[in-house]
């Protein structure tokens, strides 16, 4: 496995951290972390055999943060020098003189072992940034000729989205950590239409916490399976093109990872983030209605769901060391046989209820850049599979009249996280246990606790699977994470199912 890229050891960051730390503490600050990041990325799009563009990106910078009178402090800087590291400490004191005067509650932070000079680095093979641009180009150029000889396609395209993330962090404690990770988003979308319909058919790859090998292959098991996606889905669009329109109703379902992970998201993820549930983000993207008092007592799905969040899993897009608290990352319980039992903390919101967690954070502090101040972030947040469960054909085996739902597309939810609607890529009728052709147009629809409690059963470890996304948007100024949610495939009863274009009028 790689280590830390020595271009970025061989950056300042611990001489400034230092530097920044000395300030903050000759000032008064009763806490203060200093975070260093460089972050690279990459983007390429190709359409039809030809690169459309290609854009790199570089940014270099630090941070102080504060505990002064009580009160958040923070500043960020990106001339690496010890008069800005200095002038940085003093503005984030300077912040917090002001905020102190505004704060009718001290911040405190949930205690934290003291991490002395550790080092991670996520796990991947290749990294992206050493593989030639012109190489992944031709890569993704030909995916979209190959694509376009299906009879079906006007047009295809590719992209890859790579990110590789530098962090340091120090705090006054005494804790300090180096990091780095490398995430990827590779995909293709193939495109065509009649006279009467147009659509498109997309990958169902999930971006991943891997390097280049997700791409041409290294260790076995490290590798999509490109080829056989390839080969497939210009027959599954022109299928899709073909299949007749839903009749609305209610309907079983059987929902592959590829689809539920972003169930998960909508409706678990962002419902079970402390700070949302406590009101911090109701003037932006809304609250809960999982609040804390219901700990225990709220059923949110049948006893066959179990939810961890987990910052730790191999490959996830939320996976890291250490949090930007400074803090051990872990897994722990959510949902367990079908109650809620857990939220997703950082050190702030943990000191606010020190009855969830044993009093302690379970590591979701995350910035985006070091222009942010730290957030509570999701976590990798999944639906476990059941030890000796069903497969996925088990599943479908087990249904009358029902639809298997794969890939995800667009999706609503309200502020609240209860009442939503989500649609899919691909629908597939089944018909007394066997699958029966495409059908369009489909959207389901419930409440979260009345969704989750129609789950009948999860699939295995086998059917299993990280979905994910690269751009999950929260707080003011707006910042974006990564990150990845487990699941198995799912059977659900009854669900009601709409007619998409009915319901648009058309």
């Amino acid at each position: 496995m790689p280590g830390i890229d020595s271009t970025f050891l061989a950056l300042p960051y611990r001489r400034l951290g230092d530097v920044a730390l000395a300030r903050a503490a000759d000032l008064g600050a009763s806490h203060a972390d200093f975070r260093f990041e460089r972050i690279r990325s990459q983007r390429i799009l190709v359409r039809d055999g030809s690169l459309q563009g290609a854009a790199d990106a570089d940014s270099v910078g630090f941070a102080v943060r504060v505990v002064h009178g009580g009160a958040w402090g923070f500043a960020s800087g990106v001339v690496l020098t010890d008069d800005e590291a200095r002038r940085v400490a003093e503005t984030a004191v300077s912040v917090a003189r002001v905020a102190a005067a505004m704060t009718t509650t001290a911040v405190e932070l949930a205690p934290e072992p003291v991490y002395d000079d550790v080092t991670w680095v996520s796990s991947y093979e290749v990294d992206p940034f050493g593989v030639p641009t012109a190489d992944k180009t031709a890569v993704l150029a030909d995916w979209t000729v190959r694509l376009c000889r299906g009879a079906a396609v006007d047009h295809a395209t590719a992209s890859l989205l790579a990110v590789q993330e530098n962090k340091y962090y120090a705090d006054l404690a005494g804790t300090r950590t180096t990091q780095q990770r490398v995430r990827l988003q590779p995909g293709f979308e193939a495109m065509g239409g009649t006279s009467a319909v147009f659509d498109s058919m997309a990958s169902i790859a999930p971006p991943v916490g891997r390097g280049w090998e997700y791409v041409v292959g290294g260790t076995p098991g490290t590798a999509w399976d490109w080829d056989a996606e390839l080969d497939e889905v210009p027959d599954l669009l022109a299928d899709k093109l073909k299949a007749p329109s839903v009749e609305a109703g209610r309907y079983d379902l059987v929902i592959h990872p590829s689809n539920l992970w972003l169930t998960i998201h909508e409706s678990i993820g962002h419902a079970t983030e402390l700070d949302r549930a406590l009101g911090y983000e109701a003037n932006y993207a809304g609250t809960s209605f999982a609040t804390p008092d219901q700990v225990g007592r709220l059923r949110y799905g049948s006893p066959v769901m179990h939810v961890t969040g987990d910052r730790t899993i191999e490959h996830g897009l939320a996976t890291i060391g250490y949090d930007d608290d400074g803090v051990a990352t872990q897994e722990w319980d959510i949902v367990r046989d079908g109650v809620l039992v857990g939220f997703q903390l950082d050190r702030p919101m943990a000191a606010l209820m020190p009855e969830l967690n044993g009093g302690r954070s379970n590591g979701c502090a995350y910035a985006d850049s070091p222009g942010h101040i730290p957030i509570q972030r999701m976590a990798n947040v999944s639906l476990q599979p059941a030890a000796d469960g069903p497969s996925t054909e088990e599943l479908v085996g087990r249904v009358e009249r029902g639809l298997y739902v794969v890939g995800d597309k667009s999706w609503s939810i309200d502020m609240q996280r209860f009442n939503f609607q989500f649609t899919g890529q691909r629908f597939f009728r089944i018909v007394d246990g066997e699958l029966a052709g495409q059908v369009r147009d489909v959207a389901y629809q419930a409440t979260t606790t009345e969704f989750w409690g129609s789950m009948e059963a999860v699939g295995g470890p086998d059917t299993w699977r990280l979905g994910g996304a690269f751009n999950c948007g929260k707080a003011q100024p707006g910042q974006v994470a990564a990150v990845s949610h487990g699941s198995p495939t799912a059977l659900f009863r009854d669900v009601r199912i709409l007619n998409t274009t009915e319901e648009g009028g058309q």
